[in-house]
């Protein structure tokens, strides 16, 4: 086995939590607000079966194949070349998605803050930090979460405490005012950010007590879809109708904030939630991405590919899009089902095949 660090379900939870959060809280509103007006409260709600679904069959898949990821089973549950085939389709949309999110962080800091900042510069710098991450292994990554993710959730709840006299509950009304239908269109886009949970196949084979890894996988997507629903609350409450308008909600909302003209213009506490959940999400994603490469070549050592791999992925965030409209514009229309496709229904058919099959591994590779 390649990696040799053990983490705890409850850390898999940790970093799990901000590698959905860390780019849904600041792009969801506007694209869910754009479907499901006043009812974009809900869905998260629906798009979190999304997430419920992908944990589930991670771990299925684990239990039928422990200490492997899915770059491994997929080889044993349909053949060498098939198997190879599906584990190149993995790795290249983690590339991808790993790509975009570096973008959306680069035209997030640059957009907002360093304007002058070259974007290759903001991304690259962020790249060489998460290496470092991915070199020292699963376990670092998980001591990064533990200390950053509580900061990242104490600072929200700031803003969002700070906000409570400015909201206006009443742009809740009509609850449905359409029926269901608004709503389970505004959690599309959301359910492919829940998909993202599958990556915890990468992580369950380093579990030092497997049996709970489905309990603490379930507890996350729980406290995703919370979060969500909180925040999509708040961002309706403040903006009513005018919510889809804005790039980021939540940003504009920390502008927002003005108490006795002392503490206003909060930016700096979305920079300091932004950043340092990007950073286990790129980490996450990058580990991923590289301990899948080692394995689908063969790999005795996954360390002398980080920087390579690094280097590609600045690459694919600078060609992704060619700006922030385009890239928004992607997200809310042909991403959700790519996502959808890669991240639940081929697990699904691995799955099925499995069961149908009868094919499991005793001992882990």
């Amino acid at each position: 086995m390649i990696e040799k660090g053990r983490i705890s379900a409850l850390q898999m939870a940790i970093i799990i939590y901000p590698t959905i959060m860390a780019t849904a809280i600041l792009l969801v509103p506007a694209i869910t607000g754009k479907f499901a007006k006043q009812d974009m409260w809900l869905s998260p709600i629906w798009a979190s079966f999304a997430g419920f679904l992908s944990v589930y069959i991670a771990q299925q898949l684990n239990r039928r194949f422990p200490g492997q990821t899915v770059i491994q089973y997929s080889g044993k549950i349909l053949g060498w070349i098939p198997g190879k085939i599906t584990g190149f389709v993995f790795l290249f949309f983690y590339l991808h998605t790993n790509g975009i999110v570096l973008r959306e962080y680069g035209e997030f800091v640059v957009g907002s803050f360093m304007t002058k900042t070259p974007m290759i510069v903001v991304i690259g710098s962020m790249v060489l930090v998460c290496a470092f991450s991915v070199h020292g292994g699963l376990e670092v990554i998980a001591r990064s979460a533990e200390f950053l993710v509580p900061v990242v959730i104490i600072l929200l709840l700031v803003i969002v405490i700070l906000l409570i006299p400015d909201l206006e509950p009443k742009n809740l009304y009509p609850v449905m005012e359409k029926g269901i239908m608004p709503s389970l269109k505004g959690a599309v886009v959301p359910s492919s950010w829940f998909t993202e949970f599958f990556l915890i196949s990468f992580l369950l084979p380093f579990l030092d007590k497997k049996e709970k890894g489905l309990k603490w996988g379930m507890i996350s997507v729980f406290a995703v879809m919370l979060t969500m629903v909180v925040t999509n609350l708040f961002s309706l409450f403040l903006f009513g109708d005018i919510t889809a308008t804005f790039t980021y909600p939540v940003m504009s909302a920390a502008r927002y904030i003005n108490l006795a003209d002392f503490l206003q213009h909060l930016d700096s506490i979305v920079m300091a939630i932004w950043v340092s959940g990007t950073f286990i999400k790129i980490s996450v994603f990058y580990y991923a991405i590289v301990i899948g490469t080692a394995q689908w070549l063969n790999l005795s050592d996954h360390r002398p590919i980080v920087f390579p791999l690094g280097f590609l992925l600045v690459l694919v965030s600078i060609w992704s899009a060619p700006n922030l409209q385009e890239l928004t514009h992607s997200l809310s229309t042909t991403w959700p089902f790519y996502a959808i496709f890669i991240q639940t229904i081929i697990p699904i058919v691995l799955l099925l095949l499995a069961v149908l099959c009868k094919k499991t591994s005793k001992k882990p590779n």
